[in-house]
């Protein structure tokens, strides 16, 4: 009689190993991946750019392609993307001489990752490599700050 339940209990013993060692590897994975700083966790978010006073030209261009790459894709999260984001040039001058250009996301389009050189890479894939070159050459220290916003207060209602 014992014998009848056995091969169940084994089969259970299995399929719960197999789960347990599935679940483990995927956490591993998943920790092992790093999760973009722009991909925000926040309702609203505003970053701040420092360009080289002399790479504005360069920066402004690449701002541009991403606002292209944005309304001509396919995904409907990248228009909503475009459609909640804007990008202000500041009259300021900025550490060391720079220029600070200041990014506000107001909704952000949850799960979507807002690094613009890898929008740009999926929007222009055989000239990614140039973009990011432009892109990376532009910044100066500190590259910039980011900050993930939640709503205190509307002071408006």
């Amino acid at each position: 009689m014992l014998r009848r339940y056995v091969p169940v209990v084994r089969r259970r013993v299995g399929v719960v190993v197999l789960g347990l060692t599935i679940g483990v590897l995927s956490a591993g994975s998943a920790h092992a991946q790093q999760k973009s700083p722009y991909a925000f966790a926040g309702d609203n978010a505003i970053f701040m750019n420092f360009i080289k006073a002399d790479q504005t030209g360069a920066y402004e261009e690449l701002v541009a392609k991403l606002k292209e790459g944005l309304q001509k894709s396919d995904k409907p999260e990248r228009k909503q993307m475009a459609e909640s984001w804007k990008i202000y040039k500041a009259a300021e001058p900025g550490p060391n001489g720079s220029v600070i250009y200041v990014s506000i996301i107001t909704p952000v389009v949850k799960g979507q990752d807002y690094s613009i050189v890898t929008l740009l890479g999926e929007a222009f894939p055989t000239d990614a490599r140039a973009l990011y070159d432009k892109y990376v050459a532009a910044f100066t220290t500190p590259p910039g700050q980011l900050f993930n916003l939640s709503l205190l207060n509307d002071l408006s209602k």
